[in-house]
């Protein structure tokens, strides 16, 4: 086997060991996203419980898409996940989210960069779409822990608008 071919091995390995970790914190996610939509209760059920079991089929799609791409870069996919947090308050259920959230950004930011020393812009795109959505759940979690009412006068209303004229 000449270097370049070992090489080449090399850098699949990093990267599939990498995904595999990324595919870890999905499997998490769908478990814990699925605990979270089990077990809200109270007035913010009607709220949050269809949330979390949204962000469980996406985990669950993200798993799907990444196990795949393991499978085809050679690996296996693996079958384990990290632990769950749990929790009956609805508080900390979002601050759990929003923390896996975090975490999935930084997971899918290291992988775009080790895609990227290895010249794969192929994995680099499809990589790029996932962390898109990621980044859209740590901003929607950001928002939903965000407690900043708008300040009087901050936010212009048509009523205000229309009394200023």
């Amino acid at each position: 086997m000449d270097v370049s071919s070992s090489h080449t091995l090399t850098e699949s390995q990093a990267v599939i060991d990498h995904l595999n970790e990324i595919l870890k914190h999905e499997w998490t996610g769908v478990q814990q996203y699925s605990q979270a939509a089990f077990i809200v209760e109270g007035l913010m059920r009607e709220l949050y419980a269809p949330k979390f079991q949204e962000d469980a089929d996406e985990s669950f799609g993200h798993a799907k898409l990444v196990g795949e791409k393991i499978a085809a870069l050679g690996g296996v996919p693996t079958v384990l996940r990290n632990e769950v947090k749990q929790s009956r308050d609805v508080r900390e259920l979002v601050e759990n989210a929003l923390a896996f959230e975090s975490k999935a950004v930084e997971m899918y930011s290291a992988a775009i960069e080790l895609a990227e020393e290895h010249a794969d812009r192929s994995l680099v795109v499809f990589l790029e779409d996932i962390l898109a959505q990621e980044q859209e759940g740590v901003d929607e979690y950001s928002k939903l822990l965000r407690d900043t009412p708008a300040k009087q006068g901050e936010v212009e209303t048509a009523t205000s608008r229309s009394a200023a004229a």
